[in-house]
């Protein structure tokens, strides 16, 4: 019963309740370096707190482009939660945009922006998204959110920092 209901998040944009997180990171390493990192699916591992418990379910090696379908599971509290993602958009060296098509949320789009700055990259990340169960969730996922993400923001730095010593 929760596994159909996490997978039948809609495909479509909310038109209310939409929350928001905005994140930047600079990172030691060209545009095409930094883009390659995320051209690999197995490096979401590296980027993802390990008390998500995170796992890629689909077969890797998996080609990145515009449709790709990529199913996980994470363990929120014990449970194990599926989700499916679908790769939107694929501009090599300039964005990508992943939408989960079933998962746990009510709502999410992710999108990545990659530009040259002084010293290497800016890697942006754009989320939107809608908590299932809002009225009592929402201040709660937008603390896992955003440590989420300064998880990875640190990981990103850090893996790509150490990447960019060794060349």
């Amino acid at each position: 019963m929760l596994r159909e209901r996490l997978l039948a998040a809609g495909p479509h944009r909310p038109d209310a309740g939409v929350q928001a997180l905005h994140s930047a990171t600079l990172v030691p390493v060209s545009i095409a370096r930094a883009f390659q990192f995320f051209s690999d699916a197995r490096n979401l591992e590296q980027l993802t707190p390990p008390w998500l418990d995170f796992q890629i379910l689909t077969t890797l090696p998996i080609e990145m482009r515009a449709g790709t379908l990529i199913d996980y599971q994470i363990d929120l509290c014990g449970v194990p939660i599926p989700w499916r993602t679908r790769v939107d958009s694929w501009e090599p060296g300039v964005r990508f945009v992943d939408r989960q098509l079933a998962g746990p949320y009510l709502w999410w789009r992710h999108e990545h922006w990659f530009e040259a700055v002084d010293g290497g990259t800016r890697v942006t990340d754009y989320v939107e998204y809608v908590p299932r169960a809002a009225w009592l969730s929402t201040w709660l996922v937008k603390r896992d959110v955003q440590r989420i993400f300064a998880f990875r923001q640190h990981a990103l730095a850090s893996v790509l920092a150490s990447a960019a010593s060794r060349t």
